[in-house]
């Protein structure tokens, strides 16, 4: 009788060995999903150092590159040689934004300052070297009667206002810039012949349609209030200090703005904008079209393919886990995309 027992117990194995074998089965696996999931994490952290090292190495590198390109372009204008300062000029701010992806902010910072700095410099010695003064001087003695020499020389300031009544001035004392300034309630316009490589002002605007069609070196928008400004492509940079409830339609390579309120921007530019002490700033894509801006943007310099309208600096918000209250993007449905 005990055979068929032995039989049957060597034939089937027991309750408890069924499922001992079942979880030597199943152990084996989670075993290995946990170990490959920590292969997984070690394979993050290694591709993450390795991305932390290239970053660190293309900040060196970029650094070394700017205070080269920025010591070169400072000799220039030491030297007078003000048209291969301002190519090297424009190709370090190329640099600039063609390296924003991996430079920290701070650094951004410092290189948009100096190039901020240096385009300053430029339009300085521009007007140190531009003889005008000694010839508005030679003209007035020319025309001038003996007795009405001095009484003369007090109105002459005005007739270089050649684009209209409003024309911008630069520092007191200084030679007048291309733009506008204090009119109000006016449609205001300057062509390619007028604005091609000239630093713009444009200031103390109030109501004002602006029309700049072609291609500027700098712009500067300066206490406009509720202004429309539409501008072509600009070489270098644009600032915006003390505007509000303002639309501004602009392509450059670098915009800045400052104590500004209320005001919509459509942009194409190549670096990220930057803000600081402002409110209520909302951006979009550059839109604005008119005859001849495609040979605007090829002088210009600017890549149409390159545009970080999206991408805004606050240097008043310091949080990176949310956003600044500060900047927002105009909804598509709102944006405007017809504006003559």
């Amino acid at each position: 009788m005990a055979a068929p027992g032995e039989a049957a117990g060597v034939g089937a194995p027991s309750q408890p060995e069924v499922a001992a074998g079942s979880a030597a089965v199943v152990l084996p696996e989670r075993l290995q999903r946990r170990e490959a999931e920590r292969q997984q994490g070690v394979e993050r952290q290694r591709q993450k150092k390795e991305a932390q090292v290239v970053k660190e190495e293309q900040s060196e590198f970029f650094l070394a590159a700017f205070a080269r390109e920025r010591e070169a372009v400072e000799g220039l204008l030491a030297a007078g040689a003000l048209e291969e300062a301002a190519g090297r000029l424009q190709a370090l701010q190329k640099l600039l934004t063609g390296s924003v992806r991996f430079l920290a902010p701070y650094e951004v910072r410092q290189g948009q300052e100096a190039v901020a700095r240096l385009q300053g410099d430029l339009a300085a010695r521009r007007q140190q070297l531009q003889p005008k003064k000694k010839f508005a001087f030679r003209a007035l003695k020319k025309e001038a009667a003996p007795g009405s020499a001095p009484r003369l020389a007090e109105p002459a300031p005005p007739a270089p206002a050649a684009p209209g009544p409003g024309l911008a001035e630069g520092e007191p004392g200084g030679e007048p810039l291309c733009g506008f300034s204090g009119a109000q309630d006016a449609e205001l316009e300057l062509g390619p012949a007028e604005l091609r490589q000239r630093d713009v002002l444009l200031s103390e605007l109030r109501g004002c349609r602006v029309r700049l069609r072609g291609n500027p070196n700098t712009l500067r928008v300066r206490d406009c209030r509720g202004c429309t400004v539409l501008c072509g492509p600009v070489s270098t940079s644009v600032l915006v200090d003390g505007c509000s409830d303002c639309l501004l339609t602009l392509a450059c390579q670098q915009l800045r703005t400052h104590r500004t309120r209320g005001c919509r921007f459509y942009v194409q530019v190549t670096s990220r904008a930057v803000i600081e002490g402002c409110s209520e700033v909302s951006f979009a894509p550059y839109y604005w079209s008119y005859p001849g801006i495609e040979k605007d943007f090829e002088s210009s310099g600017l890549d149409r393919d390159s545009n970080n309208w999206n991408l805004v600096d606050d240097f008043d918000w310091l949080a990176t886990d949310k956003p600044s209250p500060n900047w927002s993007l105009i909804p598509e449905q709102e944006r405007i995309t017809c504006w003559d």
